[in-house]
């Protein structure tokens, strides 16, 4: 019971530095909304593009693999004399060498990136290389962060990690405002492509970058909290980083194909630019779509996965499968509730972004084809992770190729689709891909460890959805009260009325759905109120 409390406590301040941050992203992207537009912007489209590169570049060379690879071996590391901060200081050695020369290498292959990605398109291509060259440096600032921050919450330091990036949205937000202020802003996207000047993409995409930037470099501050302290160490041999590597090898192939679903979704998307919602759009909706995942998810997966890995190296598979359940079953109670929201706050959501019932719609339609698949989404995240606790990155790659097939065939199908669909069509194949993928990884889950606990997830699943009927209901009736669905309606024809549409819907199915649990004894969900409750009765 106390080790359930202290990850529920983890899972908590996790959770709400991430909270913190998403809503600085989603202020971030609002204002990014009015500088640049959304759904119809070229402008929009090519900065989507260009500053998406350096995060996919990036996963490509370390992101997952950094994920996946660093904490199991710190965990394990930790067991040495020096409490693994010898092959710390060689492993960050070695990735920032890789990560510096990746860097350099696709900084000067911009142009050939864009490409690839936006195609031949003549109305976005020069723009959104001239973006390229100020994100590309993104690429080694991210990777920083990333290694970092899971050093720190390998040490069980799990806050920096989260908080950190409300730098980063404080910095771009900044940016955004001084763009806006001195060239003015573009909320429809009607600036033309021949309108931007070199001043202009420096601001725009410079203060972008300065926010990466200046996110991975606190993290030094909170190493020296902790005691740690990085010296460069080139002397690799010796520190068991041939096991690293064997493990990133088939991570890094995992990488690869996602990439290359993720080039085939955005040369689909690209169709659609000036035509409909396109990558901006689908960009925007996503960042809803990951919101509870991130808070939720991420940090229920992170408080567990340290115990998880800890299990895993004395190979108490009892001990894993039970880090699982528990995972799957926090991330059910709230996630549940979640994808409801979403869908039925779709289109007020779309309104933040871009009013007009058209606009707004366009948004809310990509959104509600993505939530439907977000429960699913987020506990694939979970088996993910497990895997990554047994050291086995082999047989995720072959679940992640599986999916790739699937979206790819399903998203170029949507290529037949007319134009203002065409990002509902990838929104949809996305869905469809990501709940074939949970069902395979599931079955190959449960090969592993023999038993999933699945009755008390199936108990968990079943009493959410009964908790789910009357919010649902109440949220559907709400929506339409506040004309969410109609041209002119409140909820979408101004921010403030979507926002405040959003936040009355929202609190009211909270509220019916945490009742509902309460009453149906949730064991979840009182493993998330005790921690807080414990704490206001000592106020």
């Amino acid at each position: 019971m106390a080790d359930e409390d202290r990850i529920g406590r983890a899972s908590l301040f996790l959770a709400s530095g991430t909270l913190v941050s998403r809503l600085l992203g989603f202020l971030k992207a609002i204002v990014l909304a009015a500088t640049i537009g959304v759904v119809g912007s070229v402008s929009a489209d090519a900065f989507a593009v260009a500053n998406g590169l350096p995060n996919t570049v990036y996963v490509i060379v370390a992101g997952g693999v950094l994920s996946a690879v660093l904490v199991p071996q710190i965990v394990r590391a930790s067991a040495h004399a020096d409490g693994g901060s010898g092959y710390i200081n060689k492993l960050l050695t070695l990735a920032f060498v890789i990560l510096g020369g990746a860097t350099i290498v696709a900084t000067a292959a911009a142009p050939l990136l864009t490409m690839l990605y936006a195609g031949s398109n003549e109305q976005i291509l020069p723009l959104a290389i001239a973006f390229a060259w100020w994100c590309m440096p993104q690429i080694f600032f991210y990777g920083m962060y990333t290694l970092l921050g899971e050093v720190l919450n390998a040490r069980r330091s799990f806050g920096p990690f989260t908080w950190v990036p409300v730098l980063n949205n404080v910095v771009a937000i900044a940016g955004l405002v001084a763009f806006g202020a001195i060239f003015g802003f573009d909320p429809d996207g009607l600036r033309d492509v021949a309108d931007w000047t070199p001043g202009m993409v420096a601001l725009l995409a410079g203060t972008a970058t300065l926010g990466i930037v200046a996110q991975a470099v606190v993290l030094f501050w909170f190493w020296r909290r902790i005691g740690l302290r990085y010296r460069p160490d080139f002397a690799w041999r010796g520190v068991g980083l041939r096991t690293a590597g064997r493990l990133a090898g088939w991570t890094f192939g995992m990488l690869l194909l996602t990439t290359l679903a993720g080039i085939v979704q955005t040369r689909v998307l690209i169709v659609a630019s000036s035509h409909g919602a396109s990558v901006a759009a689908f960009d925007t909706a996503w960042l809803v779509f990951m919101l509870p995942h991130s808070v939720i998810t991420v940090s229920i997966a992170t408080a567990y996965f340290t115990r998880m890995s800890e299990h895993a190296a004395v190979e108490d598979v009892g001990g894993v499968r039970s880090d699982f359940s528990g995972a799957v079953r926090g991330v059910l109670v709230i996630l549940m509730l979640a994808a409801v929201g979403l869908i039925v706050v779709a289109y007020p959501f779309g309104a933040v972004f871009q009013t007009g019932f058209a606009a707004a719609s366009a948004i809310g339609n990509i959104l509600i084809a993505l939530a439907v698949g977000l429960v699913a989404f987020s506990l694939l995240f979970v088996v993910q992770r497990t895997f990554y606790a047994l050291n086995d990155t082999r047989t995720p790659f072959f679940f992640t190729l599986f999916q790739v097939i699937v979206f790819s065939a399903a998203a170029l199908l949507c290529l037949a689709l007319p134009r203002e669909w065409i990002g509902v069509g990838v929104a949809l194949a996305t869905t469809v891909a990501v709940l074939a993928q949970f069902v395979l990884a599931t079955v190959l889950l449960r090969r592993r460890l023999s038993l999933l606990d699945g009755r008390r997830i199936f108990g968990t699943l079943l009493r959410s959805l009964v908790a789910l009927i009357v919010p649902a209901l109440a949220g559907v009736a709400l929506l339409v009260a506040f004309g969410g669905l109609t041209e002119g309606g409140y909820a979408v024809s101004s921010r403030v009325g979507a926002i405040v549409s959003m936040v009355v819907i929202g609190a009211v199915m909270s509220g019916l759905y945490f009742g509902g649990l309460w009453l149906l004894r949730s064991p979840e969900l009182r493993g998330f109120a005790d921690p807080v409750l414990a704490r206001l009765r000592r106020r």
